[in-house]
């Protein structure tokens, strides 16, 4: 008599509990993906440099070939540099300027990352072999690693009259001012 009660008591709470099973699931990646970057980034605030790096390579297998992940490879990288891994930034630095190249926060990371490397001289080189208006940026950025500050603030003012409409131009203009200061 009981195990009948407990059936019914069991049968009743199932259908007026209003449980319905979903009729599907969905894996939203970039959310997921957003949410690992985020949790990467509380670990680096906590300088638990371990975990924050798994985050931020959870985040771009999530989210490959995006600007996102150029976020999150941006973020990878300064956890590899906080650690004394330069090498290892410098492909996630690169990565980051390759996919969103209208951030000056991973050109200068990039530059950094080249002055621990002590490879500041063959990069600026490099920056001459082609056209491109982004190599002005970094070739000024360089050139104040290397204490060039005059020709870092030439360079950069080139690149501002060659690419006044770019989103990256107004950063760039605010850091030539910093160099300014600097020098004056």
């Amino acid at each position: 008599m009981k195990k009948i009660v407990v059936t019914a008591l069991i049968m009743c709470s199932l259908v007026v509990s209003g449980y319905r099973k979903p009729e599907s699931y969905t894996i939203d990646a970039h959310m997921n993906a957003t949410n690992h970057n985020n949790k990467g980034l509380m670990y680096m605030q906590e300088a638990w440099w371990y975990p924050a790096i798994q985050e931020f390579k959870m985040a771009i297998s999530l989210n490959p070939d995006t600007q996102a992940s150029a976020v999150f490879y941006n973020n990878l990288g300064e956890c590899y540099m906080k650690i004394g891994y330069a090498d290892m930034a410098q492909d996630c630095f690169e990565r980051a300027v390759k996919l969103y190249s209208l951030n000056l926060k991973f050109f200068q990371n990039l530059a950094d990352c080249y002055d621990a490397l002590d490879i500041v001289s063959t990069k600026i080189n490099q920056t001459y072999e082609n056209d491109n208006p982004f190599n002005y940026i970094m070739r000024g950025l360089l050139l104040e690693k290397q204490g060039d500050l005059q020709d870092a603030i030439t360079i950069l003012d080139e690149f501002v009259a060659k690419e006044p409409d770019l989103i990256i131009t107004p950063a760039v203009k605010g850091y030539i001012q910093k160099l300014v200061k600097k020098v004056y």
